[in-house]
């Protein structure tokens, strides 16, 4: 009997963890090649785990956003440091992900710590390079190699993709081979209405100042195609905590809503390639952030203890 075998088939998670704001959800979109996690400047913008789809010599990588790891004070802190760390236990390879301009801080060192409890295989990827000179890159990568085992080390600059094809060219042959678990053509776990309400969070967390986005949430309540599949109406609400949040969210004359509305709507446009009636509402739920339905809304277990 003659003939060749076709190649395996792999498939693997691929967990991105690291401390706040160390650029872990642009990394994700840059691997997987089009939005799929929201990014924002202000620190802990992610809250739930977000899965990314890429297809890379016969591999399928699922790659894991995770909430960034920090010491949490609140219960919705807590939250998202075990989704993040769950993140990292089913995967199977951890992505430590370190800012160039901060390297090994604090923060990052409780990552590390964290993530020594983790045992998978590990790369590091040192991200924001286009931000520093080239002689500080080398301690950092000392340092960090030192304090934990990594097999490889990466720098990359995820806003420009400097770097990061390399890390789609090393992953394929780091997963386990076996059937691709999502269609071929599928890009993210997110249905189209929570990736809505992710990116109207998203504006809302540009917009607004200081620890406010803290203190809401978006759900979105209806989405209507028309019969024609060229428009679609999406009814949001953003849950805030007082009253006095919502007179902020609304704005004098209604121009903060209104300017969020404005900028989801239009990227909205964009990501699904229809007209987008977007309509907004603001509610006061002073316990939402207590009520284990929001949890599950934003995909994350319910802790019991605050």
């Amino acid at each position: 009997m003659s003939g060749t075998t076709a190649e395996a088939t792999r498939c693997g998670f691929v967990a991105i963890l690291g401390a706040p704001n160390v650029g872990k959800s642009t990394l994700l979109n840059r691997l997987v090649g089009t939005k799929v996690s929201i990014v924002s400047p202000k620190v802990q913008t992610t809250r739930r785990r977000v899965l990314g789809l890429t297809i890379r010599d016969r591999a399928q990588l699922v790659f894991v956003d995770t909430p960034g790891i920090f010491d949490p004070k609140k219960r919705l802190d807590r939250a998202m440091v075990d989704a993040a760390l769950a993140g990292g236990s089913d995967s199977d390879v951890v992505i430590a992900v370190l800012d160039a301009k901060r390297g090994l801080d604090a923060r990052s060192e409780l990552v590390f710590e964290r993530l020594a409890e983790v045992n998978r295989r590990r790369l590091l990827v040192i991200n924001k390079i286009d931000l520093v000179k080239p002689p500080q890159l080398l301690p950092i990568v000392q340092e960090a190699n030192a304090a934990l085992a990594f097999e490889e080390t990466f720098l990359v600059s995820a806003e420009t993709g400097d770097g990061c094809e390399a890390i789609l060219d090393t992953l394929p042959a780091k997963v386990p081979e076996g059937p691709w678990l999502f269609p071929e053509d599928q890009l993210s776990d997110l249905s189209d209405r929570a990736l809505a309400a992710e990116i109207t969070r998203e504006h809302l967390f540009r917009q607004l100042k200081e620890e406010l986005p803290y203190n809401l949430t978006v759900e979105t309540e209806a989405w209507a195609t028309a019969p024609d599949g060229a428009e679609v109406r999406i009814d949001q609400t953003i849950y805030v905590r007082r009253g006095s949040q919502k007179a902020i969210v609304l704005g004098e004359g209604g121009r903060m809503i209104k300017a969020v509305g404005e900028a989801a709507r239009h990227e909205l446009e964009d990501l699904l390639g229809l007209k987008v009636h977007l309509f907004l509402f603001v509610k006061v739920r002073e316990a939402w952030l207590d009520d284990p339905e929001r949890y599950r809304e934003m995909g994350l277990d319910f802790p019991k203890e605050p």
